[in-house]
């Protein structure tokens, strides 16, 4: 049975925002799953094929998968949207950018939680509703304590005035 264009494309999308949550959470082996999928569903040609195939260039990337992020990206270089080709050149650069030798103690390692969630299904725990976190409830204003400020007359305040009266009237002498 085959399914119908927009079906396939409302599945596609279903993948591409999982594998978007999978990536943003991590998880880059999952976020490759959903994005390889959702690319078999949109077909590569298109706008949101080419979408999804970015971001599996990236997923390939932090999974590990060099030579494969760099293969998709010399794909997507030849992709019929002008706007995809640009945004493959400019990360396919960095993929072959010269790696620089850096101290250790320069970088702060980002942990992989892939492997956290191995009982789970692949793509089952990545849901593509969003929901608002609820807003923290505002501590009340404490009332201020005039007995520890400062009430004495700020002599500045009176030159301020004194300075805006005589810039406002040579402004309307002048006119």
């Amino acid at each position: 049975m085959t399914s119908k264009p927009s079906e396939r494309t409302a599945q596609a999308e279903a993948f591409f925002a999982a594998g978007q949550l999978a990536f943003e959470r991590g998880n880059y082996r999952d976020a490759v799953i959903a994005f390889e999928e959702g690319n078999r569903l949109a077909g590569g040609a298109t706008l949101l094929g080419g979408s999804i195939q970015l971001w599996l260039m990236n997923a390939y990337s932090a999974a590990g998968r060099h030579q494969d992020a760099v293969v998709l990206g010399e794909k997507l270089a030849k992709h019929p949207d002008r706007d995809v080709r640009k945004q493959s050149r400019r990360v396919l650069e960095i993929l072959q950018a010269p790696r620089l030798n850096r101290r250790a103690d320069w970088l702060t390692p980002i942990p992989d939680f892939s492997e956290l969630a191995e009982n789970e299904s692949a793509l089952g725990q990545y849901s593509t509703s969003v929901t608002k976190p609820r807003p923290a409830p505002k501590p009340e204003a404490q009332p201020e304590n005039l007995s520890q400020m400062n009430t004495r007359e700020n002599g500045f305040l009176w030159v301020a005035i004194a300075l805006l009266v005589l810039m406002l009237s040579g402004a309307w002498l002048l006119q």
